[in-house]
């Protein structure tokens, strides 16, 4: 039932991966669930760059290095933590949004709809046994140095992908009665 896979939906970090590979054919179908996300006039803004293999490296590589640059006291810790998450994630997929051409809606609409395919992507992989976590660092605004980015995109962030073992800790919440304003 989706809501119970909608309560079992986590956030599992690259510290919690294990050494198994994700295949094509699931990333694939993971992707394609965000496809059918929700789109305010069809503008499908979503856009996907998977990292896999020698990639991952690559990444984790430039981000380590261009927070020492742009970071007046780096930190050792974190530029470990820059390489360490995409080395050992099963997959890294960045984060995109193509701005419609027209901007016939506001920004955050787009943003909005690349949400919801995120969503669909986390949903998937709760139901496909593979952890995952978006990550969105403030480094995501030089990615353009990294990625070949059409005029108009932008990277909001990365999904870190990937097998882990043992149970995941049940979250709370609290009530939504709390969240809610019922009007008549």
């Amino acid at each position: 039932m989706i809501f119970d896979l909608i309560k079992k939906r986590r956030s599992v970090f690259p510290a919690q991966y294990i050494d198994k590979a994700i295949d094509k054919e699931t990333i694939e179908k993971i992707l394609e669930a965000a496809n059918w996300a929700p789109t305010h006039k069809k503008t499908e803004p979503w856009r996907f760059k998977v990292l896999t293999g020698d990639k991952k490296q690559e990444l984790g590589i430039f981000l380590s290095n261009k927070y020492e640059e742009v970071d007046p006291n780096p930190k050792q810790m974190k530029i470990k933590k820059l390489q360490f998450n995409p080395s050992n994630s099963g997959a890294v997929i960045a984060i995109c949004m193509q701005r419609d051409p027209k901007e016939s809606l506001p920004e955050w609409e787009e943003i909005a709809a690349v949400s919801m395919a995120v969503q669909n992507m986390w949903l998937c992989c709760a139901e496909l046994g593979i952890g995952s976590y978006w990550s969105s660092p403030g480094l995501i605004k030089y990615m353009d140095e990294f990625f070949d980015l059409a005029a108009g995109e932008k990277c909001l962030g990365f999904f870190y992908m990937g097998y882990f073992d043992g149970e995941l800790i049940p979250s709370a919440r609290t009530p939504i009665c709390e969240k809610v304003e019922w009007l008549d």
